[in-house]
């Protein structure tokens, strides 16, 4: 059996370039490295590790261009989201070193007690391919500056970023502070039962799950998000045309292929023939084709796969009675038309799973409380959206979402992003989210 993984463009599935399989040895003396490493990187103070992390970004930016083509070709992002990306990341890595410094320095309580925040050793990060620059970035840099060393576990569909990413950031980075094994599910069940402290992981509920079993006999601390089927409630003193922007634009960000897309949306009975009439007019408006075509805004899905599990929901929707507005469930890989379904019930699996996909699913709803109870009724809580006015803080106090969005989308910078439900256990982001990646320490005088 080859030991090497293949990454192919979804375009044409043509070969991208290549990066050997860590087998479960390897595995292992990449984190015993990590661990010998942690000990002279912890004895730095967080804001000398904060400094030498900025300047290993800096690095990054003469790597900008290839990582944008990068993103691009293994997961068939778009150029402009691609390159908005990868600027994310170059561009905040300052700031969030800093806010990381700010969350582990130690506070005094009033009866002179203090906390401290210690590193707990070594990280696993296991990161997903939508996001495969961003997604890895946001939990490496807490990580680091706190004080512990990293081994990444990017996703097998996005390896050749990650693996750039990383190479990149070493120039500068103390050997053994960071580091990379490939592969697919084994690998990342390897990485989680090796000798760690930490498992940081985003992607689905159902991998979160083996990942809590693998890690339930060393008792691994946990940090997951693991995706959501998002709601929306419009009600009927909302902008509409602010709501149909909203939906059309949330529901096909990165062609759908998002943990904060819009999923389901429920209109107030009132408006909903209107509001439905105007997503499907401004969805109409969308260009799909190859990510590297001027005006392109939906490219292609990431892979076979995923491109099957959008039309297994899409033909489901058509047997039960939904009416295509825009789309059909007629694709060949590796697109998906700009869809928009209408008349979604619950028994259709666009509300029971996350669809993943440029589609926008609409149900109507008679009274406020119906629509909540619709919107709570998935075992998925990552975010949510309320568009109107007399009631909008009403619902969105109701709304069992970590995340709630009032006439406008999810999540701040100064914020923890945070799932409900089955959609998250723990959280990162914040100082609140940050301080995750430490021991807590009382000391009592």
């Amino acid at each position: 059996m080859s030991n090497l993984l293949i990454s192919t463009n979804p375009l044409d599935e043509q070969e991208v370039g290549r990066v050997e399989i860590a087998s479960k040895r390897v595995v292992e003396d990449t984190v015993e490295k990590a661990r010998k490493a942690q000990q002279a990187w912890r004895k730095y103070t967080a804001q000398q590790r904060a400094s030498i992390i900025k300047d290993a970004f800096s690095a990054l930016e003469s790597k900008a261009e290839k990582l944008t083509l990068l993103i691009s070709q293994e997961m068939g992002k778009d150029k402009r989201r691609a390159t908005y990306e990868v600027m994310g990341v170059t561009q905040s890595a300052a700031y969030l070193s800093q806010e990381v410094v700010q969350a582990v320095s130690p506070t005094r309580k009033p009866s002179g007690t203090q906390i401290h925040y210690r590193p707990l050793g070594v990280v696993g990060i296991i990161s997903p391919w939508n996001y495969p620059l961003a997604m890895a970035n946001n939990l490496l840099v807490p990580a680091l500056v706190a004080g512990n060393t990293v081994v990444l576990k990017p996703s097998e569909n996005t390896p050749l970023v990650a693996d750039l990413f990383v190479s990149t950031l070493n120039r500068v980075l103390p050997e053994g502070v960071l580091n990379i094994v490939h592969g697919d599910g084994e690998v990342g069940k390897a990485l989680v039962q090796s000798n760690i402290n930490m498992v940081a992981f985003t992607g689905s509920v159902e991998a979160g799950k083996h990942i809590m079993q693998s890690a339930a006999p060393q008792l691994h601390r946990l940090v997951m998000e693991l995706g959501g089927n998002d709601a929306m409630i419009v009600l009927n003193d909302a902008d509409i045309n602010a709501a149909a922007r909203f939906a059309v634009a949330s529901s096909f960000e990165n062609s759908g292929q998002m943990c904060t897309s819009t999923e389901r949306i429920y209109v107030d009975d009132a408006i909903y023939d209107e509001f439905c009439q105007r997503v499907a007019n401004i969805a109409a408006q969308y260009t799909v084709g190859p990510w590297d075509l001027a005006g392109v805004n939906i490219g292609p899905l990431v892979n076979k796969k995923q491109h099957q599990h959008v039309i297994r929901h899409l033909v489901d929707a058509k047997q039960q009675g939904a009416e295509f507005l825009l789309g059909s469930d007629d694709y060949h890989p590796p697109f998906i038309q700009p869809t928009v379904v209408a008349g979604l019930t619950e028994s259709m699996l666009m509300s029971k799973e996350e669809t993943f996909g440029p589609v926008v699913a609409i149900a109507p709803f008679k009274d406020v409380d119906e629509a909540i109870k619709l919107a709570n009724s998935s075992n998925l809580g990552l975010g949510a959206v309320v568009f109107g006015r007399q009631n909008a803080s009403y619902v969105a106090e109701n709304m069992e979402a970590g995340m709630v969005g009032i006439n406008g989308g999810v999540g701040a910078g100064d914020a923890p992003w945070v799932g409900a439900k089955e959609s998250g256990f723990g959280y990162h982001g914040s100082l609140d989210g940050h301080r995750q990646f430490t021991q807590v320490q009382v000391i009592s005088a």
